[in-house]
């Protein structure tokens, strides 16, 4: 019997028992011609040539396709009969991922239309459904050329090349269905206030009709009840303050943190009645990060953020994780090397990532995928999707500071360009009213408009440069590491706290791929010996507060990873481990 590809549950944040994986072979089909629209594929049932494993790209080996060249349209067709488990029920219909703008039919009826690469929608399917088999048909449309789509590293051509890999188009995240109730949780949303050892608890719903309906929610940390709270539901969204018992000090804590992941475990029952109508269960974490006179705290006290810059890249599944243990040992691998963060960078990473980073205590910050160029279409598609990414992600402990553009991609003049920087300012602010709790970097690498961390990126190889660079504020942040000013739009540095979130880059061939680096290493000994200079520098800074080294491991023509693109260490984890550890 073949195994279900992704056979995990996909939205770790809110779960519930009533779902259906629909992973696995699906009828696939090109649409160079772009005839199937007009053909109408999506009901008359034309033969397509290819199977397909999803939820992996076409470009990627898993699939069964395995081809990186161009083709924009994609069609994919399976038929879906449901367990008797959802009669009586409403049928949801959900998909992690498709990149970029998807049509979905049932039965050949349209019903839903999304646009974006890189985060989830759903819809109500159940008026379309039939009571015996019924056949599910999503249509695709990426725009492989398009430098004004939010892309991250896919690249607008066919090969790979220097920093960009190969391209993603189509599913790329677990399609799958759930029964709920007539009225049924549709989200959840938590702000942990350590201070006063309270979680407000902001529970949403499907719809209002009057009915008479009661929420109940029950708070657990390890297994103990520390909480139990029963309201009345008098609208679409329910809002309570609880207070949490037990102790919440820094030597005996049940806050979260990279050394500590606690989670206190949370499950909502709605009630109609003696009826219960929804059972969902999620989780929170007490966690708080803040920035006082300067200073970078967690759990208000101050923190030295050591991050790896993380691609999310896999030899097999190209943007796609091959599998859940996967995921989980890039988290343990990062450990192991002695870091307590990473940066995912230009990617909106898989949920399942972000649950193991807070079950395993990894710091995220939370990058967005930019485009290459500056428009109006760049803007309004980029700021539709940033909102849906943080709507999907507010909840992780993990992620603690936000990062909307990176290294002027998507805004590049705007060092000159006094729009492109209203952009970044814009993002900046619409960032902070989604969420005033974590921190924002307007622009990191460089061109920094407002922003919360002054962060910068610097490929400079020696010690002694490094070391001198980084010894005062006046020096830091007067540099142009990468020939760029660290600020534009007459803005200046704040006496924000200085991080260097990028830099390494130390290239080693330790792998059939042949690649590249920032700098080069000829054995262990080199590699371990630029290793610590670059490092050691930051630690010894007394004035930078967190860095992010490039990178954790080889992508495709990059070899400049800790690890080999498959995961193999280049040397010992331990001994990274130990000047990453140093001095600190």
């Amino acid at each position: 019997m073949t195994m279900l590809p992704r056979a995990e549950y996909p939205r770790p944040q809110l779960f519930r028992d009533l779902w259906l994986n629909l992973n696995g072979e699906w009828e696939f089909e090109f649409d160079d011609e772009r005839k199937g629209l007009e053909e109408q594929w999506y009901k008359n049932d034309p033969v397509f040539s290819r199977k397909i494993q999803v939820p992996f790209s076409f470009e990627s080996k898993l699939s069964g396709i395995g081809n990186p060249e161009i083709h924009d349209v994609v069609w994919y067709r399976r038929q879906v009969e449901l367990p008797h488990s959802f009669s009586d029920k409403r049928t949801i219909l959900h998909f992690g991922a498709v990149d970029y703008d998807a049509m979905v039919w049932v039965n050949g009826e349209l019903v839903a239309r999304h646009e974006g690469g890189h985060t989830p929608f759903s819809v109500d399917i159940t008026n379309a459904l039939q009571p015996d088999c019924n056949v599910l048909v999503v249509r695709a449309e990426d725009y492989g050329k398009d430098v004004f789509v939010p892309r991250g590293k896919q690249f607008w051509k066919e090969k790979s090349a220097a920093i960009w890999y190969t391209r993603t188009t189509g599913i790329w995240q677990t399609v799958w269905m759930e029964a709920v109730s007539s009225i049924y949780v549709e989200k959840v949303k938590y702000v942990p206030d350590i201070d006063r050892n309270e979680i407000q608890v902001r529970t949403f719903f499907n719809r209002f009709a009057g009915e008479m309906l009661k929420l109940q929610i029950k708070i657990s940390f390890q297994g103990e009840l520390v909480s139990e709270d029963i309201v009345v539901v008098t609208g679409k969204e329910k809002s309570r303050k609880i207070k949490l018992r037990g102790l919440n000090d820094h030597d005996m804590d049940r806050f979260w943190s990279p050394n500590h992941p606690n989670l206190y475990s949370v499950q909502f029952s709605l009630w109609q009645g003696e009826k219960l109508v929804d059972q969902v269960d999620s989780y929170f974490g007490m966690r708080k990060v803040s920035i006082e006179d300067g200073m970078l705290y967690l759990n208000n006290r101050p923190f030295f953020m050591k991050l790896v810059l993380d691609q999310g890249y896999f030899p097999d599944g190209n943007l796609t994780p091959p599998s859940d243990e996967a995921i989980r040992q890039d988290v343990e691998l990062t450990k192991a090397m002695g870091f307590n963060g990473a940066r995912k960078h230009q990617k909106v990473e898989d949920p399942r990532y972000l649950y193991w980073c807070d079950q395993l205590g990894l710091l995220v910050w939370g990058e967005m995928a930019n485009a290459y160029d500056f428009s109006e279409e760049y803007t309004r598609r980029f700021t539709k999707e940033w909102q849906e990414v943080m709507e999907r992600d507010y909840n992780h402990p993990c992620i603690v500071v936000w990062v909307p553009i990176n290294e002027s991609w998507g805004v590049p003049n705007i060092q000159i360009d006094e729009q492109q920087q209203h952009h970044a300012l814009a993002m900046y602010y619409l960032t902070k009213s989604l969420d005033p709790t974590r921190p924002v970097v307007s622009n990191d690498g460089w061109e920094m408009v407002k922003t919360d961390l002054f962060s910068i990126h610097d490929y400079e190889w020696r010690q002694e440069v490094l070391s001198e660079r980084y010894r005062s504020v006046e020096k830091a942040v007067a540099e142009m590491p990468g020939r760029r000013r660290l600020s534009v739009g007459g803005f200046k540095y704040e006496g924000q706290p200085i991080l260097v979130t990028e830099f390494g880059g130390i290239g080693y061939k330790m792998s059939e791929w042949e690649g590249w680096g920032y700098s080069g290493a000829s054995d262990d000994e080199d590699y371990l010996a630029r290793l610590r200079a670059v490092i050691r520098p930051m630690h010894n800074s007394g004035l930078v507060q967190g860095y992010c080294y490039t990178q954790l491991t080889d992508v495709e023509q990059e070899i400049n990873g800790l690890l080999t693109y498959d995961r193999k260490p280049k040397v010992p984890l331990d001994q990274i481990r130990k000047i990453v550890e140093e001095n600190q």
